[in-house]
């Protein structure tokens, strides 16, 4: 099967399925030993769940690039993207789920005489 990428914050991820037994495989480690928190794993196996491809397919991936939250929802849109090329009903049912579309949100840059993006120095009046 094709090859997708999947994007969130500063993450990006590659996956690639192969029919077999559900195995999903991170960077070459299990995904248990990979990602520590059940959230991200979770969130990893969301589009297989919905679409009844859970124990259909084994899933070879790989993450680089900002945190493990980012990189688990790169992974999520990386292997919607890899199921809505096998079937238009499965693309329907990812697209209504919200899988297929990237999140926007980034980090917002610093800016000048501000501490961070938003923060200000303590003002002092006297």
């Amino acid at each position: 099967m094709k090859q997708r990428v999947g994007r969130r914050k500063n993450a990006s991820a590659r996956a690639r399925l192969i029919p077999g037994t559900g195995k999903i495989v991170i960077n070459k480690k299990d995904i248990t030993v990979y990602f520590d928190r059940e959230v991200d794993i979770i969130r990893i196996k969301q589009p297989l769940e919905v679409t009844g491809t859970l124990g259909k397919y084994d899933c070879i991936c790989t993450a680089q690039g900002g945190g493990k939250t980012g990189q688990s929802g790169a992974l999520r849109m990386a292997i919607a993207r890899v199921l809505s090329g096998i079937n238009d009903d499965i693309k329907t049912i990812l697209a209504k789920g919200g899988f297929l579309t990237r999140d926007p949100r980034m980090v917002e840059r610093k800016k000048y005489g501000r501490m961070k993006a938003r923060r200000r120095y303590q003002f002092s009046k006297r």
